[in-house]
Parts: C-alpha cells; sequence; structure tokens
C-alpha cells in the first residue's frame, strides 16, 4: 500500500472511477513510483492540477538568440520547441544534419527520413527520447494540439513508433550523450545540454560539444571545414 493511499483508492484512481485526486495522494504515488521531476509534472498536469498558463511566444526566437547561435561556429547549437520542431539552428548544426531531407522536427527525422536509422548510432535510445519527450508536450495546453497531430502522422507511417508510444514514458531533455554516423566524418560522440529559454516557454536551446582532445572533437572541425563558409568559422 502507498503511503497514505489504499489499495482500493489506488485502484479507482488508475480505473479512471477516482477523478479528483488531492495534490497530497499525487505527491505520494509519485514518491512510490520513483517518478523523476518530468515524470512527476506530468502526472500533476494530467488530473489538472499543474500550471497551465498560457504565455504568448512569438513565432520566430528572437533575432539575439539566432545571433546567439551563430557566435558558435565550433558548437552545434538548435533552438526546439515541446513538439520537437526545429525552430532555428546555426551553420555547424546544419552541417551536422546536412544528409537529411528536411531539417523540420526531430521526430520526423528519426522516425520517417530514411537517413535517421544510419546517422543515430543508438537509433532506439533517440527514438525512446524522442516519444517520451511527445509523451510529456501531450500535458501542456500549448502544445498538445500540435502533438496530437505529429502523433497521428507518426503512428500512421511508423509501426516502431506506434511500439514505442504505447509503453506511456515520459522524459524531458537534459543532457547526454549521443553518437552519430555522419557520411563525411564518420561516428562522432557528443555532449548535449538543453537550456529553457524564460521568455519562450516549452522553447529550449540545444548545445552540443566533443570532449576536449578527442577524436570527435577533431571531426567536428573537420566537418566545419567541409560544410560551414569561412567567414562562419573565422
Amino acid at each position: 500500500m502507498l503511503v497514505g493511499v489504499s489499495v482500493d483508492y489506488y485502484a479507482r484512481l488508475e480505473q479512471g472511477r477516482e477523478r479528483n485526486p488531492s495534490a497530497s495522494v499525487l505527491n505520494a504515488i509519485a514518491g512510490a513510483l520513483c517518478l523523476d521531476a518530468d515524470q512527476r509534472e506530468h502526472l500533476f498536469r494530467l488530473a489538472d492540477l499543474a500550471p497551465r498558463v498560457l504565455a504568448p511566444v512569438a513565432a520566430a526566437p528572437r533575432r539575439s538568440l539566432l545571433d546567439l547561435l551563430e557566435s558558435w561556429p565550433s558548437t552545434p547549437a538548435v533552438i526546439i520547441n515541446r513538439q520537437l520542431d526545429v525552430l532555428a539552428h546555426n551553420a555547424l548544426a546544419g552541417a551536422l544534419y546536412s544528409e537529411f531531407d528536411r531539417v523540420d522536427n526531430v521526430a520526423r527525422m528519426t522516425f520517417l527520413d530514411p537517413v535517421g536509422a544510419g546517422f543515430f548510432v543508438h537509433w532506439d535510445r533517440a527514438a525512446e527520447s524522442c516519444v517520451a519527450n511527445l509523451r510529456l508536450a501531450m500535458g501542456h495546453v500549448d502544445s498538445a494540439d500540435a502533438v496530437r497531430g505529429l502523433v497521428v502522422e507518426l503512428s500512421a507511417a511508423s509501426a516502431g513508433f506506434r511500439r514505442l508510444w504505447a509503453k506511456h514514458d515520459v522524459r524531458g531533455k537534459t543532457h547526454a550523450s549521443k553518437a552519430f554516423h555522419h557520411r563525411d566524418v564518420g561516428d562522432l560522440v557528443l555532449d548535449y545540454h538543453a537550456f529553457d529559454i524564460k521568455d519562450s516557454p516549452g522553447r529550449q536551446l540545444i548545445v552540443y560539444q566533443a570532449a576536449p582532445g578527442s577524436s570527435s572533437a577533431d571531426k567536428l572541425r573537420l566537418l566545419a571545414s567541409l560544410h560551414v563558409a569561412p567567414s562562419a568559422t573565422s
């Protein structure tokens, strides 16, 4: 039995027969299930106990953010929203993703573009991360409709997506290592960090970095020399 929650009450909650759980009950459930911060927030949003204040967000990232991206010629950087649309990227990120037909949405690139299976060295991990991010985005009223449309599109085209979506994993982007295979330079291992853009709720700045002195750092420099104009790297 969960702390302060009877088996009968939990069963009714799980079956949808108890529709108004308190915050203390949800905290008890979250603690017993060892939910992380993203999963806990998602649980509260499902119960309509999390804040759902909508702030207007400009359609395009502000000019100063775009200038910031371009000021990092040796660092791939992108701006994404909750539904994983790529809103902007700098020249080196464009070089990194140059094999894709379109750099428009990370989930589409992962599941629908044939390049994705070879580009993401650990494709299964990349796919799981995408789906868990979209599941988290479903709990936000400002992105729910867009995510639903994307889920319908991906479900119709990808059995792999349907399988992962059915698992109901929830996870946001924070930081991790990713392995990529680029046809021009081979395998690269890059660490990424995700930074929330505070005045644009739901948007994140994703910055990639190779370990100093590593072969991946050398390959990233080579990639820049092959794809990025000299004025962007000087």
